[in-house]
């Protein structure tokens, strides 16, 4: 376990010519949802609410943004920063298909080398008056979509979905990230929603029926819009012509975003619940025969209440759920058997292994951004496969 003394600032400083407004990320917990078209239509759909719209492509080894809007100029460079390509409709783009000399050339990097190109995309770019600047991030919650927490000023992020993953656990990875960096979702999207017949418009749920209000409800969250399977949407994003697209999808999330200067006084004061697998109020090594869970109610940045919860018993697969159905969201323990973090994973709960020291010390830690995961499991006894 690695804990600090004080937490580092990562943040990186915009260009000096530059002045961005406001930054939303466009994340998910998995690739292959849209969220590159998503990126699109919330820019396009702000450009045309008569705003200064930017899109930095973070999505660095799979960048589709210029092919959308069909760009095929390249970035240019003068004595003072890059310069983004604007679009036909004028939204600055910045995306590493716009530095590559063939848009087909792989980015074989490693991810420190990526996540130091979204830095550069930010701090030596020259984004002119931006009023909304949409970040394309890459699928999941590693080195990237830290990157992009930690160095830029993000306001607010959108987590995009679709009907045929696993919705509740992949959203709650997200969700839970974006807790643990206190950046606000402002709410999510689900992508090949439905079918709508051309001819009676009746919908059709050919990816399976929709899970996406009821995942919402569970996270006190707002459902921003459902996106249909369109051929039509598709043939846009295939010429290069997304700026042409039809549909009033994020019509009402565009007004909400024009009547809101504070986008995160919109969105509830985050709020988590974090167990602590204990002993005599220390954090135990051993999960699954613990002497107690001492229970962290969280707000914000602050501990609002604990309890002590004893451990109702050691049986495979119990702990778990029942950690699940107290609605924790994250679960810290000194080590754990990798049963108990595959179930953990499946319901969506943050697991922090390798920790040590007083409970409510780790917690705080946590908050606080200053607590690492080690990936520590049990295998102190000859059971370790029953430690669930």
């Amino acid at each position: 376990m690695n804990q600090t003394d004080k937490q580092v600032d990562f943040s990186e400083k915009l260009h000096p010519q530059s002045n961005v407004k406001k930054v939303i990320g466009v994340v998910s917990g998995k690739g292959g949802v849209g969220k590159s078209l998503v990126t699109s239509l919330l820019a396009v759909t702000m450009q045309r609410r008569q705003h200064r719209v930017a899109i930095l492509d973070a999505d660095i080894t799979g960048p589709s943004i210029p092919k959308a809007f069909g760009l095929t100029e390249k970035a240019s460079a003068t004595e003072l920063g890059l310069l983004p390509v604007k679009s036909k409709t004028g939204i600055d783009i910045m995306s590493i298909n716009l530095l590559l000399e063939n848009d087909t050339d792989p980015v074989v990097w490693r991810g420190p080398i990526i996540a130091g190109t979204v830095k550069q995309f930010w701090s030596e770019v020259i984004w002119s008056d931006i009023d909304y600047m949409f970040v394309d991030m890459p699928p999941g919650t590693g080195d990237v979509p830290l990157t992009v927490f930690q160095s830029l000023p993000v306001d607010g992020i959108i987590v995009v979905a679709s009907p045929q993953e696993l919705v509740s656990m992949i959203v709650a990875k997200a969700v839970n990230m974006a807790k643990m960096m206190e950046i606000p979702v402002l709410g999510l999207v689900e992508n090949m929603s439905y079918f709508a017949c051309p001819n009676c418009e009746e919908k059709y749920p050919i990816f399976g029926e929709s899970r996406i209000d009821e995942t919402a409800k569970e996270y006190g969250l707002d459902v921003i819009a459902k996106i249909p399977v369109d051929p039509r949407l598709a043939s846009v994003c295939d010429r290069g012509m997304v700026e042409l697209f039809i549909g009033d999808w994020f019509d009402s999330f565009g007004e909400k975003l024009d009547g809101n200067e504070n986008l995160e006084e919109e969105v509830e004061e985050s709020k988590m619940k974090i167990a602590v697998a204990s002993e005599n109020n220390q954090v135990t090594q051993h999960f699954g025969h613990c002497e107690s869970f001492m229970v962290y109610d969280v707000e914000g940045s602050k501990i609002v209440k604990s309890e002590t919860i004893a451990n109702p018993g050691h049986r495979p697969g119990f702990l778990p759920n029942f950690l699940y159905d107290m609605g924790v969201n994250v679960i810290i323990s000194g080590g754990m058997g990798g049963g108990a973090i595959d179930i953990f994973n499946e319901k969506g709960i943050q697991v922090v292994t390798g920790a040590k020291g007083e409970s409510q010390k780790v917690a705080e830690d946590f908050i606080g951004g200053n607590l690492l995961y080690t990936g520590s499991v049990c295998r102190d006894h000859h059971h370790e496969s029953s430690c669930h």
